[in-house]
């Protein structure tokens, strides 16, 4: 999950009602389409911001008469979920679009937060521009589509090249297996003190964050359908892949690779990743996701014109190098119409005008995405738009994508708290999973298998 906390959470009585009625609903406005997004937390990071301020601007113009409000929620990920769910179930308050991650978009879907797009759709000729994977990330079990996805992203590792030189590790890394990451980590700990050898994101105040870009990039590893069985439409408990994902995070913080337990528990340390450990040279190797470069641009929190001749990046490996070899997670945001928006007609053609193809490579490129369509895949500006690029857009092809079911947001807290008690040291992997064991068949009732 990209990061959105730097600060202390800024909405500190933003669930109060009466902020709700203040900066949601059309409230019979007919002229005017609000739109709810995630305001980036780091007051010095604002693409988000600039992007929707253009496309406003150009959709003014294109339609006189009719008016574009932006309405920037600026909190965490979790936070700005419970916000915009807060909002959606008043007519009152609810914005005309918004913008939904894909790991929650199927629970609002249940609680009949979001209206299906199927319609509209049909009618849009760039919908066939869109891989049939992105299409997915948006559709229910019911078989309709509620939004309009706008990238993807992919994860690796990230290591610094001068830290490994002077480990006297290979500057064309590429682990085979998970022991040799842990390898690596432990020679620079040993030969580079004073150095973080290894960030794994972890705990519960992550929330996905660490469940998908820490514990699933490990689990995805240790083989098939490690987490959700498809065919049998069932979660799975009992598994050794579990336990040796969980054993890994173990590993890291048992032996300290890793940062201080109260660093890596902290709401803020995947920004502190970006943003202080990578660019001062202080952490050596980051499990983490394709969009860091926006960091270190010109407009980026922490410019960095070197990062490209520093950083390197190398697949992440299965558990023991096992076939296809190399392991991503992917995931991505849609914008999606509130079943309770004022004015849905005027929110759908202002994400028709996001998603033009100049406006859908604008954005790809200024949020370092992955393209979700193959119009702007083929883009030059977009195949020249960051280094690495091409490296995480090769990852696709490995790529998993979570279990798209309204339960799996409480899957993802129990894995988070099961990470955090392998972190601390309060459990074992065995413990730790017995645990989340219990809570998934709480969670999921009997549509449970064991392995």
């Amino acid at each position: 999950m990209r990061p959105t906390a730097v600060a202390p959470l800024v909405l500190a009585t933003a669930l109060a009602a009466g902020s709700l009625a203040a900066c949601g609903g059309s409230g019979g406005d007919s002229a005017t389409v609000k739109i709810a997004y995630n305001r980036n937390t780091d007051n010095k990071v604002r693409f988000k911001d600039d992007f929707l301020q253009s496309v406003k601007e150009q959709f003014e113009k294109d339609h006189p008469g009719k008016k574009v409000k932006l309405v920037p929620i600026q909190a965490p990920d979790n936070d700005y979920a419970t916000k915009a769910q807060q909002m959606m179930r008043s007519a009152k308050t609810a914005p005309d679009l918004v913008y939904e991650d894909t790991f929650r978009i199927n629970s609002d879907i249940k609680a009949g937060y979001l209206r299906p797009l199927d319609d509209r759709l049909a009618q849009w000729e760039s919908w066939s521009r869109f891989v049939p994977t992105a299409k997915a990330a948006a559709k229910a079990e019911d078989g309709k589509t509620y939004g309009v996805p706008d990238g993807t992203d992919t994860r690796g590792l990230w290591f610094n090249k001068q830290l490994f030189a002077k480990a006297g590790l290979p500057v064309d890394w590429q682990p085979r297996n998970w022991a040799d990451i842990l390898d690596a980590a432990r020679t620079v700990k040993k030969k580079v003190p004073g150095v973080i050898p290894l960030s794994v994101l972890t705990g519960k105040a992550l929330g996905e964050a660490a469940v998908m870009q820490g514990f699933e990039m490990l689990l995805y590893g240790t083989g098939e359908n490690p987490l959700y069985d498809p065919a049998a439409k069932k979660w799975v408990t009992g598994s050794q892949g579990f336990k040796d994902a969980l054993d890994f995070v173990r590993t890291v913080y048992g032996e300290k690779l890793g940062p201080d337990v109260s660093d890596a528990l902290d709401p803020n340390v995947n920004t502190r990743v970006a943003t202080e450990w990578l660019p001062e040279g202080k952490l050596a190797i980051a499990l983490d996701g394709s969009w860091l470069g926006q960091f270190w641009g010109p407009k980026g929190a922490k410019e960095w014109p070197r990062w490209p001749t520093v950083l390197g990046q190398a697949a992440m490996p299965t558990k023991d190098g096992q076939a296809p070899g190399r392991v991503s997670l992917s995931g991505g945001w849609t914008w999606a119409i509130p079943r309770k928006a004022g004015n849905p007609e005027l929110a759908w053609e202002f994400l028709k005008a996001m998603q033009t193809p100049a406006n859908a490579v604008k954005w790809d490129v200024v949020d370092a995405q992955i393209a979700v369509r193959d119009d702007v895949a083929k883009d030059p500006a977009y195949l020249k738009s960051m280094p690495g690029i091409d490296f995480f857009t090769g990852l696709v092809k490995y790529t998993h994508y979570r279990p798209a079911l309204p339960v799996y947001p409480q899957v993802s807290t129990a894995i988070g708290e099961a990470m955090e008690a392998v972190t601390t040291g309060d459990s074992t992997a065995a413990q730790a999973a017995k645990t989340y064991d219990g809570q998934l068949r709480t969670i999921a009732g009997g549509a449970v298998t064991s392995r």
